[in-house]
């Protein structure tokens, strides 16, 4: 947009303030500005999902291990109240952070690998659907003031949406390519 408007502004035949001299030093400006803004947005186009593949997976690897290693994943308490709430306390706390521990850790080397890629994104969004539970079964834990207030939990599972995001964007992907392990 911004570009369209600089060369109508440059080939303004009826604007009188600009000399022939000025007029061509603008216009190597735009041409060059034009090769410059083409070059990023081809490399962009090239590498961007890559990179976001990658970022995804170091996050679920990352927070995947975090939850095996007892007092350093921050989310553990939640997992906890939200499984005892859900399973009415039948089902023991350990087996829900270690499972899901083990599927976000699943996720992040399916990115990471670039294999059986609907399988692995099935499995992201089941997982954030099943993240998300707290918003509606522990709303005091999510929210300081209800509906827009958030607690740190809060933040941790509203920017889940960017990571829902991310998903649909490979996921727009899966026909595409070119590995046989894309199941």
């Amino acid at each position: 947009m911004v570009l369209s408007l600089l060369v109508e502004f440059a080939n303004l035949q009826r604007y009188k303030g600009f000399a022939e001299r000025d007029k061509s030093v603008l216009q190597r400006f735009l041409i060059l500005f034009d090769q410059i803004d083409l070059a990023l947005t081809n490399w962009m186009s090239r590498y961007s999902l890559i990179f976001l593949r990658y970022s995804l997976a170091l996050i679920f690897i990352w927070f995947g291990i975090l939850k095996f290693i007892p007092g350093m994943s921050p989310t553990v308490d939640i997992i906890e109240n939200a499984t005892n709430i859900l399973f009415f306390g039948t089902l023991p706390t350990w087996v829900a952070v270690y499972g899901l521990a083990t599927i976000e850790c699943l996720i992040g080397f399916g990115l990471l690998f670039n294999i059986f890629m609907r399988l692995t994104l099935l499995g992201l969004f089941a997982q954030m659907i099943a993240t998300s539970t707290p918003v509606f079964i522990l709303p005091e834990i999510i929210f300081s003031q209800i509906p827009f207030g958030l607690t740190m939990e809060g933040h941790h599972i509203i920017k889940n949406l960017v990571l829902i995001g991310a998903g649909l964007a490979l996921g727009a992907t899966v026909r595409t390519q070119k590995n046989n392990l894309a199941i």
